[in-house]
């Protein structure tokens, strides 16, 4: 297959991601176990889906490079081993009742947990290598470029986000409990919280910046393709300047969302309920983007001639 050759142990992880979201679908059905009221095998259902878009993206950066190529295929390499542990303790953990993250309940527990902090940095940093190799030689065309440099530094952010979360809270430290970081910040995890993703509806929750964040490594290549796309029909956007505008508005923008979903989840304030100084800087973050928008959109200015 030809999207195997991209790179075969990432695509090959990818994959495999897709036999475990279908193990963790039946485990859904005939489970009726629950963690902090959630179904068991929600977690690593999640875990699955990710993993799989991050590897085949992964891949797919790594299959853009000129140089350096090698050593990012070796680190790409690493990358895939790594996920495939993090799945198996994520994965290994529910199958035995028990909570994955921040867990410290007992010895093996702990153990279990620093594995996956360690393999969650060796993505990151994975990532990383791989978004400089991208930054200091051309790549694609200058839309696809833009976009693949922005999204990769913005998920960059977005990962770095769950390096907050192991962080452990005042009242743990005050209690010395078992459990070492949360994803809610103001109250205990567990609780009230949005379909599917469970994000709480009742305090903040970092979980929905490290989601967006992490996704900008395939919303905006997507919407570099869609404006190539869009190129075929609409005159304006056959301008590549005007494609690489859009993308920089689109970079822009999105960066500031992560930041402003972030800000209101360390304000212990829940995404669904925003307080007047969020929606203030929402208003002011979407008119920004218009702004930008029509900016990237005017004709160009052409010389003219006497």
């Amino acid at each position: 297959m030809k999207l195997i050759r991209l790179h075969p142990p990432l695509m090959i992880a990818s994959l495999a991601m897709l036999a475990v979201l279908a193990f963790t679908l039946v485990g859904l059905v005939v489970d009726d176990r629950t963690s902090l009221g959630v179904p068991i095998w929600l977690k690593p259902m999640k875990f699955a889906i990710s993993i799989a878009i991050y590897t085949a993206t992964l891949a797919w950066l790594i299959s853009l490079l000129d140089r350096g190529r090698r050593v990012a295929y070796w680190l790409g390499t690493v990358a895939a081993i790594a996920m495939f542990i993090e799945i198996a303790i994520i994965g290994g953990q529910a199958a035995r009742g028990v909570r994955s993250h921040f867990n410290n309940s007992t010895e093996l527990d702990g153990r279990l947990f620093q594995i996956m902090g360690l393999t969650i940095t060796i993505a990151w940093f994975v990532t990383l290598w791989v978004g400089v190799l991208l930054l200091i030689q051309r790549i694609a065309d200058r839309p696809t470029s833009l976009a693949v440099r922005f999204g990769v530094f913005i998920a960059l952010a977005g990962m770095a986000v769950g390096f907050i979360m192991v962080t452990p809270t005042r009242s743990q430290l005050a209690s010395s409990s078992d459990y070492q970081g949360a994803h809610a910040v103001g109250i205990e995890d567990g609780g009230p919280g949005l379909p599917v993703v469970n994000w709480s509806t009742e305090a903040g929750d970092l979980r929905a910046g490290h989601f967006v964040g992490m996704h900008a490594l395939q919303a905006l290549p997507l919407l570099a393709l869609l404006l190539a796309l869009g190129s075929r029909r609409f005159a304006r956007l056959r301008d590549e300047t005007t494609r690489v505008r859009l993308i920089a508005v689109a970079g822009v923008t999105y960066a500031g969302l992560v930041v402003l979903v972030t800000s209101q989840a360390l304000r212990g304030q829940s995404i669904v309920h925003p307080d007047a100084l969020t929606l203030a800087a929402f208003t002011l973050l979407a008119m920004v983007a218009l702004v930008g928008a029509a900016w990237a959109l005017r004709p160009r200015r052409t010389g003219v001639v006497a």
